[in-house]
């Protein structure tokens, strides 16, 4: 088991969330560095404790260097779900194949942000083989609206920490708590999930079908990448601790759902 000191590495551009989490790690004598730039500097080189929160294209640059393992959920986790927690249909497939099109649908890269993720009128909308590989992997989905939707930072498939972060499609951010009249349907939703489909540290947002409907999964996003909204700065970081921890301390359960950080060129 690592035992190493921790210490969370944050890349140059600092989001709130960034801030709210560099202030719990400290709380925790976690020690926190900032990068400059897009180099790792040579002394944090393979640091035995490194923990990073970043966007997928930093995450992708320096991870190897610092020696993290980066834990997301499957290309087709979304997909795959049963109808009753998607509540719609969600196909995996390629961007070159979804260029094909010629209905809307809502299109999103599953882990990374290689395009915009939202409605396109039909599939010539979709960015051409100049700017996105036709092999990239995307999720074409039935278009639907949500009445409101939640954050939820999932750790061992139990809710550590929740916030609302839309109505009707605004922004609307609160803490779930008891204050939320919808906090135990919210609650109770989140244990249908499949926790043995998804790594143990993970982020899943859900919300309720307007008007008024069922409950579906939005999506899953890798937590090291993730805004926390409202949610408790100090359970999210133990989900982030988890989801890019040393690559040493990767669980067994968790080895499936690595992401794979590309060498440096």
């Amino acid at each position: 088991m690592n035992t190493a000191p921790r210490t969370l590495f944050l890349s140059p551009r600092v989001t709130a969330t960034g801030h709210a989490l560099a202030a719990a790690a400290r709380r925790r004598g976690i020690a926190v560095e900032t990068y400059g730039d897009w180099r790792t500097p040579s002394e944090w080189l393979g640091a035995p404790g490194a923990s990073l929160y970043a966007g997928p294209l930093f995450a992708d640059a320096v991870g190897r260097e610092l020696g993290v393992g980066l834990l997301e959920a499957a290309p087709g986790w979304l997909a795959g779900l049963p109808v009753e927690l998607a509540r719609r249909d969600v196909e995996l497939t390629t961007v070159a194949e979804a260029r094909r099109l010629r209905r809307p649908a809502f299109v999103k890269p599953p882990n990374d942000k290689s395009f915009p993720a939202r409605v396109y009128p039909d599939g010539s909308r979709l960015p051409g083989p100049d700017a996105v590989d036709d092999a990239t992997p995307v999720l074409v989905s039935d278009i639907v609206a949500f009445e409101v939707e939640y954050r939820l930072f999932l750790l061992d498939g139990a809710v550590r920490s929740g916030s609302r972060y839309a109505r009707r499609g605004a922004l609307d951010v609160a803490p779930l708590d008891g204050a939320d009249p919808l906090r135990d349907e919210v609650l109770e939703f989140a244990a249908r999930l499949p926790a043995e489909e998804l790594p143990s540290a993970i982020v899943v947002d859900v919300g309720r079908l307007a008007p008024g409907g069922d409950w579906a999964v939005v999506e899953a996003n890798a937590a090291w990448a993730s805004g926390h909204y409202a949610c408790d700065p100090d359970g999210a970081l133990d989900v982030v601790l988890r989801a890019a921890a040393p690559a040493g301390a990767v669980r067994t359960r968790d080895v499936p759902f690595l992401r794979a950080t590309p060498h440096r060129v």
